[in-house]
C-alpha cells in the first residue's frame, strides 16, 4: 500500500482545518458559494485529488452539487439512486467507508462524464441530520492508501456543517422534499405492533424533542468544555431528581431503569468521544450531536430490538444533553397540555417519558421501537398503552383525537363515534382480564388435572428481574448476557463481568436462572470486535462460533460466572450449537476455567448445571450423542422455526408464510420431549411460541413442561394452562401429527372452545 508516502494527518491537521472552516461559514456567499470553497479546502487541507459532495434530492436521488478535482461539467449533472454505486452505498447504509481499492469495492459504479477513473482510494461519509442522510461527503486519491481515522472523523465533522445548509434551505429548496400526508379531516387507522397491553383515548401530543444545532464550529475548546461539563452535571443532578421522585414511590421498574440511565449517562465511552469531538473544533452542542449521528449510523444494521432498544438511551440523553447545553430543563410545558394526552414521537427514552405528568397521561404511540425498550418497560409499570406504527407522525396532527389498542397494536385517528362506542366496551372487558390475572399470580401453575407447568421469563438486564416478583414466574428460563456487552465502547474485563453477574444472582435469591453465553454477531456484531459483512448474518459468525474461534472471549465470561457463582448453584447455556463437536469444544473451555479457579482456591458452584439451546436443526440428528452429555436442553424456536422451514423470521414475505402449529414442527418437538424423557434431560421452551396462549397450550400438549416468556405473556398464558385438561388435550392431538394440514391453529382453537380453555 501508498499509505506511507502520505503526510500523516492528525488532530493539529484536522483543528487547522476547522478553524478555516469556520471563516467559510461566517462568511458572505450563498449556499452553492460555501459548498464549493468547502470541498476545495477539503481537499487542500487533506492532500485529496478529489473532495466531492453529493445532496439528496426527492425520490432518494443524490446530485452532485461540488467538487475539486472531477470534471466540473458533471456538478448538477451526475445523478446516483441511494444504493447505486459506492457513494449510493454509503447513503443507504448510512455509515462511513474508507477504501484502499474502491474499483474492486461490488458497489463500485463508474460514471464517465465525472473523468473519476483514475481514482483508487476513495473515503466517504454520510451527511447526517437527525435520523435521515441527506447527502454524501467523498474524498479521492489517485494512488492506493490507507485512510486514517482521524480523516474520517474529519470527513465527519465538516458533514455536520454541510447538513446545516442543507437544513437552512440553501442548496435544496424544503417543499422539493416534503412528504404530504393524508387528509388530516378525515378518520383514518394505523396499524402497529402492540408493545404495551391495554386501551386508551385522548388527545395527540407530538413529543419533538430534538434542538436544532446553529452553531457548529467553535473558537475556544477549553470554553465548550467547561459549558460541557456543566450542562452534564446540570442533566446528572436532573436524573437524580427523578430517582428521587415522590411520584416514582413504589414502582421499582422505573426505579430501576433511571439507575441504568445514570449509569449510560457516565458512559466513559461515550463521553470521551463527546470531548474529543470538542478539543478537536467542535461547539459542545456540535460534538454532542455528532456521537449521537455516528452511534444511530454504527448501529442502523442491527435487527435485534431487544439490543437496538438498549441502544436507544443514548439518543434520549443525547436530546436532553443538548436541552441542558441550551438552558431547558424540560422539553415539556405542563400548562398547555391536555387532561388526557396520547403522546406520538418518532422514539423515547425512559426518562423523556417521565418528563410528562403520568396523572394525563394515557398512551403512548412510536414511530420506532419494540416491547424491549426501556421506555415500554416503564410504560406497563404505569398501566399505558403503547402501539409501534410506522408513518404516525405524518398522520396525526397535535390534538387529533387517538384511540391507542395495545392488545392488537391498532391507532384510531378521529374516530366516528361507532368506534368510540365499541372502545368503551372493549375498555370494561380489559379491566376484568387485568383483575383475573392478578387474582392468580400467586397461584400454583397448575393444569386442570393436576400437571404442573414451570412458567419462567426471558431477561437481559437487571431491570427485567423486578418481574419475578410481580409476574409471579419461577424463575429465568433465559438471560441473554450480551446486552452489556453491546453499550460499552470496549470488552468488559472480568471485574465488571463479576460484578454484573454476582449482582444477578443477588436479585433472583433462591429462584432458579440460566445464562445464556454470549450471542453475539451476524446483525449483533460488538462494535469493538471487526467481523466483516456477511450476506446472511443468521447463519454466519456468530454465538459460540465465535467464541469457539476466540476462546479467551468465552473462557473470560465462563470465569467471571464462576468467580460470580462461588457457591452458589449456576446453570450456563451454549447458544447456537450445530454439532456435538462444537458443544463439547466449548464445554472443554469451561472444564479449564474450573481447574484454574480450583488452583487459585476458589469455591466452586454448589451446583453446574451444563445446557444448549436447540435452534439448529441439524443437532436433531445428534440427539443420542448429545443428550447424555447435557444437564438440560432449551428450545430456541424462533431460530429453529426459520431454519427449519428456510424463511427469513425478518422478511415480512416469509416471516408468515409458515405456522410453528403445524404437523411438522410439532413432530419434531415432540421427539424432542420423547428423547429428552428417556435420557432424563429437562427441556424446556425459551422461544416466542411458549408466550402465546394458544401455541404454549400446543405445547404442552407435546409434552413441554417449562415454558420462558416475557413478562407480558404470563397472566394470559397462566390462564390458559389453569383451564386446560391436559389428558384430553394430548388425546386430541394424538392424531393430528401425521395429518398434511398447512397449520393447526384452526383445530387448535376449536378444541380450546369446545373443553373451556381461557384464552
Amino acid at each position: 500500500m501508498g499509505g506511507g508516502m502520505h503526510p500523516r494527518f492528525d488532530g493539529t491537521s484536522s483543528r487547522r482545518l476547522l478553524a478555516r472552516l469556520r471563516d467559510i461559514m461566517a462568511g458572505s456567499g450563498s449556499g452553492q458559494d460555501r459548498l464549493d470553497k468547502i470541498v476545495t479546502l477539503i481537499a487542500a487541507e487533506m492532500k485529496a485529488d478529489v473532495c466531492s459532495c453529493y445532496v439528496m434530492r426527492a425520490g432518494e436521488v443524490l446530485e452532485l452539487f461540488s467538487t475539486e478535482g472531477l470534471n466540473k461539467t458533471a456538478v448538477h449533472n451526475t445523478r446516483l439512486r441511494v444504493g447505486e454505486g459506492i457513494v449510493g452505498y454509503i447513503a443507504g447504509h448510512a455509515r462511513p467507508v474508507a477504501l484502499d481499492n474502491a474499483p474492486s469495492h461490488p458497489s463500485f459504479a463508474y460514471r464517465p462524464e465525472t473523468g473519476e477513473d483514475p481514482f483508487q482510494s476513495l473515503a466517504g461519509v454520510p451527511i447526517l441530520r437527525g435520523s435521515k442522510v441527506r447527502g454524501v461527503l467523498v474524498i479521492q486519491h489517485k494512488d492506493r492508501r490507507r485512510y486514517v481515522e482521524e480523516e474520517v472523523e474529519t470527513l465527519q465533522t465538516i458533514a455536520m456543517v454541510v447538513a446545516e445548509l442543507v437544513a437552512q434551505s440553501e442548496l435544496v429548496n424544503p417543499v422539493e422534499v416534503t412528504t404530504t400526508g393524508d387528509p388530516v379531516l378525515l378518520p383514518a387507522r394505523l396499524s402497529g405492533t402492540a408493545m404495551s397491553a391495554g386501551l386508551a383515548m385522548g388527545l395527540a401530543v407530538i413529543h419533538r424533542p430534538q434542538l436544532t444545532v446553529r452553531q457548529m464550529v467553535a473558537e475556544d475548546a477549553d470554553a465548550e468544555l467547561e459549558r460541557f461539563n456543566t450542562a452534564l452535571q446540570t442533566m446528572h443532578s436532573a436524573i437524580d431528581d427523578l430517582l428521587e421522585a415522590a411520584s416514582l414511590a413504589g414502582l421499582s421498574e422505573p426505579r430501576d431503569i433511571l439507575e441504568t440511565y445514570r449509569m449510560f449517562a457516565e458512559d466513559r465511552g461515550w463521553l470521551s468521544r463527546i470531548r474529543e469531538a470538542i478539543r478537536v473544533g467542535l461547539t459542545a452542542e456540535a460534538a454532542v450531536q455528532q456521537v449521537q449521528n455516528d452511534t444511530r449510523a454504527r448501529m442502523s444494521h442491527l435487527t435485534d430490538p431487544y439490543i437496538r432498544e438498549r441502544l436507544m438511551d443514548f439518543e434520549d440523553l443525547t436530546n436532553r444533553l443538548l436541552q441542558h447545553l441550551a438552558g431547558k430543563t424540560s422539553s415539556t410545558d405542563g400548562a398547555t397540555l391536555p387532561d388526557d394526552m396520547i403522546l406520538v414521537a418518532r422514539s423515547m427514552g425512559p426518562a423523556e417519558l417521565l418528563d410528562y405528568d403520568r396523572t394525563r397521561l394515557r398512551g403512548l404511540l412510536l414511530e420506532e421501537g419494540s416491547p424491549a425498550s426501556h421506555v415500554c418497560i416503564v410504560a406497563r409499570a404505569l398501566n399505558i398503552p403503547v402501539v409501534q406504527a410506522a408513518d404516525a407522525l405524518n398522520r396525526i396532527e397535535p390534538l387529533d383525537q387517538l384511540i391507542v389498542d395495545g392488545d392488537h397494536g391498532q391507532v384510531f385517528i378521529r374516530p366516528a363515534e361507532d368506534i368510540q362506542m365499541a372502545f368503551g366496551e372493549a375498555v370494561a372487558l380489559q379491566h376484568r382480564k387485568e383483575q383475573m390475572y392478578a387474582e392468580i399470580r400467586n397461584l400454583p401453575s397448575v393444569t386442570r388435572d393436576g400437571v404442573p407447568i414451570s412458567i419462567q421469563l426471558n431477561c437481559g438486564l437487571l431491570i427485567d428481574l423486578p418481574h419475578l416478583t410481580a409476574s409471579g414466574a419461577e424463575g429465568v428460563g433465559l438471560y441473554r448476557t450480551e446486552i452489556p456487552f453491546m453499550v460499552r465502547a470496549s470488552y468488559p474485563d472480568v471485574t465488571a463481568q463479576t460484578t454484573l453477574y454476582s449482582r444477578i444472582m443477588d436479585e433472583v435469591g433462591h429462584k432458579p436462572i440460566v445464562f445464556r453465553t454470549l450471542d453475539v454477531g451476524g446483525d449483533k456484531m460488538l462494535p469493538y470486535m471487526t467481523g466483516g459483512e456477511e450476506e446472511n448474518p443468521a447463519l454466519g459468525w456468530r454465538a459460540v462460533r465465535i467464541g469457539l474461534d476466540h476462546p479467551s472471549l468465552l473462557r473470560q465470561q465462563l470465569r467471571a460466572l464462576l468467580l460470580a457463582a462461588a457457591g452458589r448453584p449456576l446453570s450456563v447455556m451454549f447458544p447456537m450449537i450445530a454439532e456435538v463437536a462444537e458443544f463439547d469444544g466449548a464445554r472443554r473451555l469451561l472444564e479449564l476455567e474450573l481447574k484454574r479457579l480450583a488452583a487459585q482456591g476458589v469455591e466452586p458452584p454448589s451446583n453446574l448445571r451444563v445446557g444448549t439451546m436447540l435452534e439448529v436443526p441439524s443437532l436433531l440428528w445428534q440427539l443420542p450423542a448429545l443428550l447424555p452429555k447435557l444437564d438440560f436442553l432449551s428450545v430456541g424456536s424462533n431460530d429453529l422455526t426459520q431454519y427449519l422451514f428456510a424463511a427469513d423470521r425478518g422478511n415480512p414475505r416469509t416471516s408468515t408464510r409458515y405456522d410453528p402449529l403445524s404437523p411438522s414442527m410439532l413432530c419434531v418437538l415432540r421427539r424432542l420431549v420423547d428423547e429428552c424423557t428417556r435420557h432424563r434431560v429437562s427441556l424446556s421452551i425459551c422461544g416466542e411460541m411458549a408466550g402465546r396462549p394458544l401455541d404454549a397450550m400446543a405445547l404442552i400438549g407435546v409434552g413441554f413442561r417449562t415454558l420462558s416468556m416475557s413478562p407480558p405473556s404470563v397472566g394470559p398464558v397462566k390462564t390458559m394452562l389453569r383451564s386446560l385438561d391436559v389428558a384430553a388435550l394430548r388425546q386430541y392431538m394424538s392424531g393430528l401429527y401425521t395429518g398434511a394440514d398447512h397449520s393447526l391453529r384452526d383445530k387448535l382453537k376449536t378444541f380450546g372452545k369446545d373443553h373451556g380453555v381461557i384464552f
